[in-house]
């Protein structure tokens, strides 16, 4: 049994509302009973959401959004070029995931063995297919082809919901970035978003990265005029982890020099707790 609104996380518990939408405190009070996440076999540590969306004055938490249309030519020369330099070199398409397992594999096998992710072994590859025939639910996916060889570089996936879409995820390979597959991709779905977005909608690559500003991220605030939408952060704490959480705040600092990926983790909340105590 879960709480309707609210999923589970990296032993935490998130809304999954958009994050335009505020959460109630009835729906937090139930959210917040532990023992319904503890008897459905999950460990939750803390409960977080946001509110004051969109807020004027500038806080510590924010949403990385497009809400108006791209014009590249805002853009200054050299980043026009960048971005003209992937259009020309790849053509990018909606898909259907179920007929680009493959492809799909090759470019997450080739993504994290450069950036030092876990490689994919034989037991993920069928997991990931396995997801992409029953699991994925995306609203849009999007493919980019390099023209000059037929190759399949890259992927992004879209999740919608009302005004609301998730820029859920985009993978590259790596040695197609210097030909602006990352470009393509992203000139496309705003693209074809341009009249969502001219109605309302937004397009959001979610919040701020705990331990430092996002490369992507911030790679679409200079190249295609993603902004900032600030808003305030809350977490509640299980009883006994907010004690912990306490007691090892004041060595926040010391704690985000470890390369321990478990004391990163706890580094992570105790980033949160800052950002909460200081807006």
């Amino acid at each position: 049994m879960s709480v309707e609104g609210w999923k589970y996380y990296n032993n935490a518990i998130i809304p999954t509302t958009p994050p335009h939408e505020e959460v109630s405190p009835l729906s937090i009070q139930k959210a917040t009973n532990w023992k319904i996440w503890k008897n459905d076999g999950k460990r939750v540590f803390f409960a977080r959401w946001t509110s004051d969306w969109d807020a004027q004055d500038e806080t510590k938490w924010w949403y990385v959004i497009k809400d108006s249309p791209f014009d590249i030519n805002e853009l200054k020369a050299k980043r026009r070029y960048e971005v003209n330099k992937g259009i020309k070199n790849f053509d990018v398409t909606e898909i259907d995931c179920k007929n680009f397992k493959e492809e799909i594999y090759a470019v997450q096998m080739a993504a994290r063995r450069v950036y030092s992710e876990h490689i994919t072994n034989k037991k993920s590859k069928e997991k990931l297919f396995y997801d992409i025939e029953n699991k994925w639910d995306y609203y849009k996916s999007y493919g980019a082809i390099y023209k000059e060889t037929g190759e399949f570089c890259g992927y992004a996936l879209l999740r919608k919901d009302g005004k609301y879409i998730n820029y859920a995820l985009q993978y590259a390979k790596p040695e197609f970035e210097k030909y602006g597959v990352n470009a393509a991709l992203v000139n496309k779905i705003l693209e074809d978003h341009k009249e969502f977005l001219l109605s309302g909608g937004y397009i959001c690559d979610g919040s701020r990265t705990i331990h430092h500003e996002s490369a992507f991220q911030d790679y679409l605030q200079k190249y295609f005029g993603f902004r900032k939408a600030y808003c305030r952060l809350h977490v509640k704490y299980k009883t006994g982890f907010g004690i912990f959480v306490s007691i090892l705040y004041p060595f926040r600092n010391i704690l985000k020099k470890s390369g321990n990926g478990k004391i990163k983790k706890v580094s992570s909340v105790l980033t949160m707790e800052e950002v909460v105590r200081n807006g």
